[in-house]
This record gives structure tokens, C-alpha cells and sequence, in this order.
């Protein structure tokens, strides 16, 4: 189910119609900036976000940058090329050993066919695809929400496990506390069917919760 990228500025008036801290959040952050990667493989995509777990993510691309070096022939090894690549190859990589066999595990399932192509994957529901990649090692609900997100375009995805959109919500609320994910799902209802664009800016109201805070404690330390 291949899905058309909102307009913004319908997204943006839903999101603010729905309640007025949306309205102010979007006014101060300004245009979402949200953006998906159309030409990108699952099993690629995959790859990326099990080496970025975890870690700073430049030193995520450093390791994958080592990665890509041994395969220079091709914009990024394929399946076959993880499979018949020495595992101690990989580890010289800055792989992990748990982060080697997840990538090992993808490619596996890829060949197999259980990691979908790019076209089968865009002509398959968000739930289902959800499903089918969390039975694969080393990859969560949260890492396909990612998936479909910033690779597939999907508009309707809230990643409530998320530390960064829970504490989004917690800020331009004003709250003691984050809300629990069953508690932002159930608030995201309203926010459907662009709670992709809704999350894009909880991020940014994370961030700039964050650099309010830096900001307070380097003034109170003068």
C-alpha cells in the first residue's frame, strides 16, 4: 500500500486543529521537514539502523563506511556478498558479535525472501510489514517504525516507545513526567492520519527542550 506523501500544510492543520499547543509548536519549529528514501532496499535500510543501535551515530557511520570497503564494486554489498564474507571480516568492521549475526540474520532472510523488496514492501500494510520484520534478530517494532518512516514514506506511523516523541509531548505540555505509550497512542488517535509529521515535530520539540535546558544551566553556572 504505497502511500503519497501528505501535503504539509494539510498535515500541519489537522495537527493544529486537534489541539493549540500544535499550533504554537508548528508556528515556533516551522515546515516539517521530513523526508523518505525512495530508491532505498528494506534489506539495506535494515542493515543501517541494526548498525546505528545503540551507538553515536558517527561512529555508527564509520563502522559502516569500513563495511562498504569491502565490497567497493557495489553502492552497498548485497545479501550474498554478507553471506559469503568472513565473520571475522565483519568484526574488523566494529561490528559487535551480536550486530554481526542480526546483519548476518537479515541477509539470510532477505535471500529467503522474508525481507521483502522495495516494490513488495510498498504495496504492504504498515501492521503487516511490522509483523513480518520483528520476527528477524536484532530488529524491533521501534526499528521497523523507523523503516517506514524515514525509508517507505509511510504518514501514519507514532513510534510511542520513542524517548525523543514522549519527551516531544512531555515539553510543549508542560509535564512532570513523560506520558506512558499506551497514553500517547491513545492521544495520536486524533493526530491520524499524519502522526508521521506529528512525531517529525515532537523530535524537534525534544531537541529544543534540550537546548532550553543546556541554555538555563550554562546561564545559572555564571
Amino acid at each position: 500500500m504505497k502511500t503519497k506523501q501528505p501535503d504539509p500544510a494539510t498535515a500541519n492543520a489537522h495537527l493544529a486543529a486537534s489541539d493549540p499547543d500544535w499550533a504554537t509548536l508548528i508556528d515556533y519549529i516551522g515546515p516539517c521537514g521530513l523526508a523518505s528514501i525512495p530508491k532505498r532496499e528494506p534489506y539495506e535500510a535494515l542493515v543501517r539502523a541494526v548498525a546505528h543501535q545503540q551507538i553515536h551515530g558517527r561512529a555508527a557511520e564509520a563502522i559502516l563506511g569500513r563495511f562498504l570497503a569491502l565490497h567497493p564494486d557495489t553502492p552497498f554489498p548485497l545479501p550474498h556478498h554478507i553471506l559469503a564474507t568472513d565473520e571475522t571480516a565483519l568484526r574488523g568492521c566494529g561490528f559487535s558479535v551480536a550486530k554481526m549475526t542480526a546483519i548476518r540474520g537479515i541477509a539470510q532472510q532477505a535471500v529467503a525472501g522474508v525481507v521483502p523488496t522495495r516494490r513488495a514492501a510498498d504495496h504492504m500494510a504498515d501492521e503487516e510489514l511490522i509483523a513480518r520484520l520483528v520476527s528477524l534478530r536484532g530488529v524491533g517494532r521501534w526499528t521497523v517504525e523507523m523503516f517506514l518512516i524515514h525509508t517507505l514514506g509511510r504518514s501514519d506511523i507514532l513510534p510511542v516507545d520513542d524517548f525523543g516523541v514522549r519527551e516531544g509531548w512531555r515539553a510543549i505540555k508542560g509535564l512532570a513526567a513523560q506520558p506512558k505509550p499506551k497514553e500517547l497512542a491513545k492521544l495520536g488517535l486524533a493526530w491520524s492520519p499524519y502522526r508521521s509529521t506529528a512525531a517529525w515535530y515532537l523530535w524537534r520539540a525534544a531537541d529544543a527542550s534540550r537546548l532550553a535546558l543546556s541554555r538555563a544551566s550554562a546561564k545559572a553556572r555564571k
